[in-house]
This record gives structure tokens, C-alpha cells and sequence, in this order.
């Protein structure tokens, strides 16, 4: 039974993959001004002239280099080319290093800040480039980009890595990821985004110090960012490590357990991955707390505002089929695998745009189909639902 469910499984994701999703986003392509459309609102309205953000750049790059390395399709290789070219000829900084944060429509910087997540993303996306085609400018860059977070944002003294910068590179006043993010120098989020990276890098470049970095990175998880107590991530903090904001973010709880497990499998220390695999089930079990009968997952609860948002997001949907999948995977958890199953039957009957292309960006808690906030833009791109869908591929 669980053969023919998976199988079922790979074949729907497929299908989604490439008539959903893929084909969406080939749309988004710029051929007027390079790179891609910066927004199109929840509505279907293009936005052609609207500002276009790193983040959406590097995804882009992200997805369709896997596509094209699982599926071999000629035109996700051309896409993924069109989004090398433009990130390294338009986003990256030549004179300072590292990556800006967005540029107009046009391809000119507008924001020149140097926001972590972002070089993190675009070493994701080139890294990912390099497994599929063995490009050699696009490891170069990936490398650069790994070596300025390195020399700018690795904190020596009490470890981790500090937020954002200005375009030199010096103190920057709002280290702020997005409007909803507390304003501090240290945040789970970018660590997060900073193992994946590596993680996907280390896959193509086999550096020593790249590997410090990544089994150092695995360590900060364990001994700073997760709650002991809880299994829960804690999200914001001080230079000193202290939790700043108490808050759960189910999503990236079910997320970090996936990319911390990949991390350590990935380095090949056994003695390591032993560490781990104790944290990745804590880490899970924690999610699971934002768990609904149906197998979806919810987006957060603030403790200190005893607040609860019961929206079903697109991104956290994705993240809990996946670190699910891991848990029947590599741990033969079936209650783990009935979990994924049951929250792709939601997400396939109601997340899914099947008119217009993509995913919708939540289902409210009152049932309604989220139109207000974005199709595609800053923070709406091709990377949670299609490395689920390339997940669940590869994984079985």
C-alpha cells in the first residue's frame, strides 16, 4: 500500500511541477529588460514595473537548475541560464562583493543594502546550477559570495552570523529581513538559509573550510537556536544569544529539521549525523504541535500576545510534506508519511491554482482562498512547493 501511495505521490507532484508551477513561472520571464517580472498580485494583475527583488532572482535560478538537473527539459535550462546571467551581471556588487537586495525594473540597484539571506539564496542557486550543468563562472561566484558572508558576517567571538550591512559593508541600523521581522542581529531564519546554502555548495566544492563552517553551523542549531525544552526554534536574538521574541513559527520548525538532517548526511561524519538525528526528530515532534486533523500545518502562534494565525500558508504546507517525507524515510515513521499524504490531498484540492497557474498564498483560517497578498513577488517565488514536488522525486 505505501509503494503504490508514494509512487501515486511522485506522479501527482510531477504533474504539478511541471503544468503548475514550471509553466507559471516561464511566463514571469523578462525579455525586455533581463531577469524576471518583479510581482504579480493574488489578483492575476502583472506588475512589469515593479522593483525586482534578490530573493525572487535566486529562487528562480534555485528551481529551474534542479528542474532542469531531474528532468533533463532543454527550456528549464534556458531559464535557469536567463536567471545566472542576470544575477551575476545585475545583482551582484563588483566593487564591494555580495549580492544587492533589489534592483528596479529596469536591472539598476535601488536597495544596496547586503542582507545575509540574500548572498545565502544566491549561493543557493548557483550552487544548485553547478550540480546540473558544471558551470565553472557560476561556482566561482558562489564561492565569492561564501567567502564575503565569511569575512563580513561570521561573528569570531560569540559565533553565528550577523544580519545585514549597508553596500560597504559597514553597520547598517535596520537589519530587518520584511516589515513583520524584529529589528535584531541575529535571527534562525538566516541561519537557516545560510546551512542550506552550504549545504548544496559543499555538494560541488569540496573545501575544508567550507565544512568547518557547515558542521559549525549544524552546532549553532543544537546549542544556541533550538529550545531545549521544547524542540521548538527560537527566532530572534542579541549578539549575546539571548531569545529576544517568544514566538513559534511551525514552518520553520518542520523546515530546519529536514535541512539540518540533509546538512549532516551530506558531510558524511557519522559521528555527527548521530548527534543529529535525536535533534531532527525533537525538532519535528515540536511542528507537529501546529498540526491539524486534515495533516495541515498552521503558520505561527506569539506566545508573549497569546496570539494563534491559523492561515494555512503555501511555503509551511510545502516544508511539512517534506520534513515528513524525511521522517518515513530515513526513520520509518508512518504516522510521519500518513501526515505528508494527508496534507498534499489539501494542498492539491485547495492551495493549488489551477487556473492561473502557482499557489495560491494561503488558505485563511475561515476557509477563504487568499487573493490580497501576492502570486508572485518579493517573497512568493518557486522554491517551497517546487523543491517539495523535486523532494518527493528524488527522495523515493
Amino acid at each position: 500500500m505505501q509503494s503504490h501511495q508514494i509512487e501515486t505521490l511522485k506522479a501527482e507532484v510531477k504533474d504539478v511541477l511541471e503544468n503548475n508551477i514550471l509553466r507559471f513561472w516561464l511566463q514571469m520571464r523578462d525579455a525586455e529588460h533581463g531577469g524576471f517580472y518583479g510581482q504579480m498580485t493574488g489578483d492575476g494583475r502583472l506588475m512589469k514595473q515593479a522593483d525586482k527583488g534578490a530573493i525572487l532572482n535566486a529562487r528562480i535560478l534555485w528551481t529551474f537548475s534542479a528542474a532542469y538537473r531531474v528532468l533533463k527539459k532543454e527550456e528549464y535550462l534556458q531559464m535557469a541560464t536567463h536567471a545566472k546571467r542576470f544575477l551575476i551581471d545585475h545583482f551582484y556588487d563588483k566593487e564591494f562583493g555580495g549580492i544587492y537586495w533589489s534592483l528596479n525594473y529596469k536591472g539598476e540597484p535601488v536597495d544596496t543594502k547586503k542582507q545575509i539571506y540574500a548572498l545565502g539564496f544566491a549561493i543557493y542557486g548557483l550552487s544548485e546550477y553547478v550540480r546540473a550543468t558544471g558551470d565553472e563562472e557560476a561556482l566561482q561566484y558562489a564561492i565569492k559570495l561564501f567567502h564575503s558572508i565569511e569575512e563580513h558576517s561570521f561573528d569570531t567571538v560569540k559565533n553565528g552570523y550577523f544580519e545585514a550591512f549597508t553596500r560597504q559593508w559597514t553597520a547598517i541600523a535596520d537589519m530587518r529581513l520584511s516589515e513583520k521581522d524584529r529589528n535584531e542581529c541575529k535571527t534562525t531564519n538566516t541561519h537557516l538559509h545560510i546551512l542550506e546554502p552550504y549545504t548544496n555548495l559543499y555538494r560541488v566544492w569540496k573545501d575544508d573550510g567550507l565544512k568547518k563552517q557547515l558542521e559549525n553551523l549544524i552546532r549553532v542549531f543544537s546549542e544556541k537556536i533550538v529550545d531545549p525544552s521544547t524542540g521548538h526554534l527560537q527566532l530572534f536574538f542579541d549578539d549575546d544569544w539571548n531569545n529576544k521574541y517568544s514566538m513559534l513559527s511551525y514552518g520553520h520548525d518542520i523546515e530546519a529539521s529536514w535541512l539540518i538532517h540533509e546538512a549532516a548526511i551530506v558531510l558524511g561524519n557519522e559521528a555527527l549525523l548521530q548527534q543529529v538525528e535525536p535533534l531532527v526528530k525533537h525538532l519535528s515532534h515540536a511542528a507537529d504541535e501546529g498540526l491539524n486533523p486534515d495533516g495541515t500545518m498552521i503558520y505561527e502562534t506569539i506566545l508573549c500576545r497569546n496570539h494563534t494565525d491559523r492561515d494555512l500558508h503555501w511555503w509551511v504546507q510545502a516544508e511539512n510534506i517534506v520534513g515528513h517525507l524525511n521522517l518515513y524515510q530515513y526513520f520509518k515513521d508512518e504516522t510521519a508519511l500518513h501526515t505528508a499524504l494527508r496534507c498534499w490531498s489539501f494542498t492539491k484540492n485547495h492551495l493549488i491554482d489551477y487556473t492561473n497557474g502557482e499557489w495560491h498564498w494561503s488558505i485563511r483560517a475561515n476557509g477563504e482562498v487568499n487573493t490580497t497578498d501576492d502570486k508572485a513577488g518579493f517573497w512568493k517565488c518557486p522554491y517551497h512547493n517546487s523543491r517539495m514536488c523535486i523532494e518527493a522525486i528524488e527522495r523515493f
